[in-house]
């Protein structure tokens, strides 16, 4: 495989991943959350990720799988694949408590509250610890899918890494605000929200690493519909919500919309 390529998708998911740290800054120098903006790009990248999942994305899951093992193994194996992303995702998620769930969504106003909780004990810098790390797990899966995805086709790539880096600035917030409550230092909210999203590029590494010698159509298929899964999980059960939770509901579905015709624009130009 060209290393250039392999370059291309490991840059896009470093600048997917470091979106959270977008989010940490507007947490600590905004002075109001713009919960309009805010919930038309949560909408927005909702929208690419499910048009891309299903119209792109599965489809060259299928292609792959059925040149590998027939049309109808290959179509079962498509389903497996995507419910299979689908449930790592889930789990992921079932596993981080509550309190450190990064789609716990908050607001920068939340910051000023935080002024008075500057108590440091020890539980609430345990709290702080275990944030970045929910962040981080959670996060790993998100580079992989972004990796792959670039590496198949840098196009697809970059809309799906654009996709991710949205979602990721307000987890940013997300995670800034609870780090702050547990620190009462803003430098080190700020430092654990951006490393966190360091995890993404890690994972993208990682699962290069290991499915590199492996690489061939079926696991290609296999993965490919994995990472379908785990985008349309990421848009039903967390931007979409999310989205509606920070603005009106029109909008969120108005930015979804966007997303969609923004991506389907972009697959016919670059057709």
């Amino acid at each position: 495989m060209d290393f250039n390529t392999v370059l291309f998708a490991f840059a896009l998911t470093l600048f997917a991943g470091l979106s959270t740290g977008i989010g940490s800054a507007i947490a600590f120098f905004a002075k109001r959350t713009n919960t309009a903006f805010l919930s038309v790009a949560l909408g927005f990248s909702a929208g690419v990720m499910i048009y891309v999942s299903f119209v792109e994305i599965m489809v060259k899951a299928r292609v792959e799988l059925v040149a590998a093992v027939g049309e109808t193994q290959g179509a079962w194996l498509t389903a497996a694949g995507f419910f299979g992303g689908i449930l790592v995702i889930a789990v992921i998620d079932k596993l981080i408590p509550s309190v450190e769930n990064p789609h716990e969504m908050h607001k920068v106003e939340e910051m000023a509250e935080a002024e008075m909780a500057k108590k440091k004990s020890e539980k609430l810098m345990r709290m702080g610890l275990f944030t970045a790390l929910a962040i981080a797990i959670h996060n790993f899966p998100e580079g992989l899918a972004t990796f792959t995805a670039a590496l198949t086709d840098p196009t697809l790539g970059v809309a799906i890494a654009v996709a991710i880096a949205i979602h990721n600035i307000p987890e940013g917030i997300a995670v800034s605000v609870p780090v702050y409550y547990a620190t009462g230092s803003k430098k080190k909210a700020f430092w654990l929200s951006f490393s966190s999203g360091l995890a993404e590029p890690v994972g993208a590494l990682i699962g290069y690493l290991i499915l590199m010698p492996f690489l061939s159509p079926l696991v290609f298929g296999l993965l490919f519909s994995g990472v379908a899964g785990i985008m349309v999980f990421i848009s039903i059960d967390e931007l979409l919500p999310a989205a509606e939770e920070f603005g009106e509901h029109h909008l969120s579905i108005y930015g979804m919309i966007a997303g969609m015709a923004v991506m389907a624009l972009s697959l016919l130009l670059f057709m």
